[in-house]
């Protein structure tokens, strides 16, 4: 049983990291290059005489309260954080959290399913790998996983899009749905979507799922070595017995820790792959602020992508405590 002692302490450590990441939001944009006062003055304020355009450009900072000291900007935009209010966007001029709340659904659905199936095939192929240690089967496992791991997520997206969606025009490039087509019902809406998720969500798996199934097979190589398994092997049992309920059980365990780690480049690999496929979620919304300078999207997405990631964390570390009782024991 996970005590509550063990709780109580990463979810301190969550909520200083979450602390940490806001102060480090807060003075990189005060850093940056472009001023955002500069960034909102429009072309036509910039054709006025110099003194019109000073007085523009004093109200704007005192609007954004950025005449005040730096400690007093902080606490404010502490409190715009607790409020969830994190300001608008210098390009369209909407609230900064609807924009990522439109859009940060997108990104969850495609995380999670390319996760779920890079997952399942790292373990189905990672099992056969090391039962079948050595033979042509282990080695054509390990080929296939190293060529993808290697391989940009960009590049494979391209490969992906020339053929599937080009040549053989099986799925939709972009998007997330099909634009102008009215759907009659909820089925042909998911349908739909589902078509579009496809490309990009294969485009991720097939980059991350290597790195998994090489873990999966180590650590199964290490479990097939005990003793416990070869007594398992010498009293007749079925494979299937012995690696399903004896050896995967003990090998899943650094497999919780990595799923969680891998998360985190998931989301740093979608930003290429929703650039690439042009589907809306927060890594094209990153890449979009980039493009604009649009420093207050930048700073909302990336403090809900940190929740986000920490969050993962937290709830892999107590399942590795429910899994693992030296885990429970060592906090």
């Amino acid at each position: 049983m996970v005590t509550k002692k063990f709780v109580i302490k990463r979810l301190a450590v969550c909520v200083s990291t979450i602390f940490i990441v806001i102060v480090l939001n807060f003075m990189l944009f005060r850093v940056m290059p472009a001023n955002p006062v500069d960034i909102l003055l429009s072309p036509d304020v910039g054709q006025l005489s110099a003194s019109i355009r000073m007085e523009v450009r004093e109200e704007m900072i005192k609007s954004l309260g950025l005449d005040k000291p730096l400690w007093m900007q902080f606490v404010r935009y502490l409190g715009d954080v607790f409020k969830g209010n994190f300001g608008e966007s210098f390009r369209t001029h909407r609230k900064v959290l609807s924009m990522i709340s439109e859009r940060v659904a997108n990104t969850i659905v495609l995380m999670l399913s390319a996760n779920i199936l890079s997952i399942l095939m790292a373990i189905g192929l990672g099992v056969v790998a090391a039962w079948k240690r050595g033979t042509k089967t282990d080695i054509t496992s390990l080929i296939f996983a190293l060529i993808f791991t290697s391989m940009p997520m960009f590049w494979v997206g391209g490969i992906i899009i020339l053929v599937f969606a080009v040549r053989l025009d099986l799925f939709p490039m972009f998007g997330t749905t099909t634009v102008g087509l009215e759907h009659s019902n909820m089925f042909a809406y998911l349908s739909d979507y589902l078509r579009h998720l496809f490309l990009p969500m294969i485009t991720m798996t097939l980059v991350s799922f290597g790195g998994l199934l090489l873990i999966v097979r180590s650590a199964l190589l290490d479990v097939f070595s005990e003793d416990y398994i070869l007594t398992a092997r010498a009293i007749g049992l079925k494979d299937r017995t012995i690696i399903f309920k004896n050896a995967l059980n003990n090998a899943m365990l650094p497999l919780i820790t990595i799923i969680a780690i891998n998360l985190g480049f998931m989301i740093g690999g979608s930003l290429l792959t929703e650039t690439v496929f042009s589907w809306p979620g927060l890594g094209l919304t990153i890449y979009e602020a980039v493009m604009y300078r649009d420093y207050p999207v930048l700073q909302g997405t990336f403090l809900i992508i940190t929740i986000i990631v920490v969050i993962a964390n937290f709830l892999a570390e107590i399942v590795y405590g429910y899994a693992d009782p030296r885990v429970r024991s060592g906090a």
